[in-house]
């Protein structure tokens, strides 16, 4: 009598079925800037870094003394590297207006200069350590609150007070529009009820017809 085969049980049906990728956990934003006055020059670096709500929850700024743009701009990447592991963050997306930093940082450029090379190489590390990593390339204008930032932190150091924009005044409330039935006339547009508009105002008109009244 043959031997009855047995069917595979329901559990090793999947065994060779590979499983699902784990979602990619929430990234938090770090806006880095960094610059100097004369390049080299007294430099400084500022950081915005929202949650994965997109809002703040840090501002960095810090004076780092006579350096170039290029060294300010990788202090900056770095302070916010420090806050992602010291906030055991996982995930971290950078926002940065030097496109030196962004290539270097993804191996499209090569690091030539000495002085950035030691900085390069923290920051690679630093950035290897989390689950997810990535940087990209903005505008200036895009990158405006993490340069306040950094000026502030030059003036500070110097001892003068960055002077801040003041706020934007409030529009006006819209008026409501106001509905007024109106008869058309070879041409022209009688209004059915009193206006009190001055003369000379603008004023726009819906036109909407209305139903005819059934006699």
């Amino acid at each position: 009598m043959p031997k009855r085969i047995q069917p595979p049980r329901a559990a090793e049906l999947f065994n060779d079925v590979p499983a699902a990728p784990k979602p990619a956990p929430p990234a938090y934003r770090a806006n880095i800037d960094g610059g100097s006055r004369g390049n080299p020059g007294p430099g400084s670096y500022g950081v915005v870094i929202r949650d994965e709500r997109g809002e703040i929850v840090a501002k960095l700024k810090k004076y780092v003394g006579r350096v170039t743009n290029n060294v300010a701009e990788y202090y900056g990447l770095i302070a916010a590297l420090d806050y992602a592991q010291a906030k055991a963050i996982r995930a971290l997306r950078i926002e940065s207006d030097s496109e030196l930093l962004v290539k270097q940082m993804r191996g499209q450029y090569k690091v030539k200069s000495e002085d950035l090379r030691p900085l390069f190489e923290r920051a690679k590390k630093m950035s290897q350590s989390l689950e997810s990593f990535r940087i990209d390339h903005i505008y200036r204008d895009q990158n405006a609150e993490a340069d306040l930032l950094a000026n502030q932190a030059m003036d500070e150091a110097n001892g003068v007070s960055t002077p801040v924009a003041p706020p934007k005044p409030a529009a006006p409330p819209a008026k409501r529009a106001h509905l007024v039935r109106a008869r058309f006339r070879s041409g022209i547009i009688y209004p059915l009820e009193d206006l009190d508009i001055p003369d000379g105002a603008e004023v726009e008109i819906a036109i909407r017809l209305a139903p005819k009244k059934s006699v």
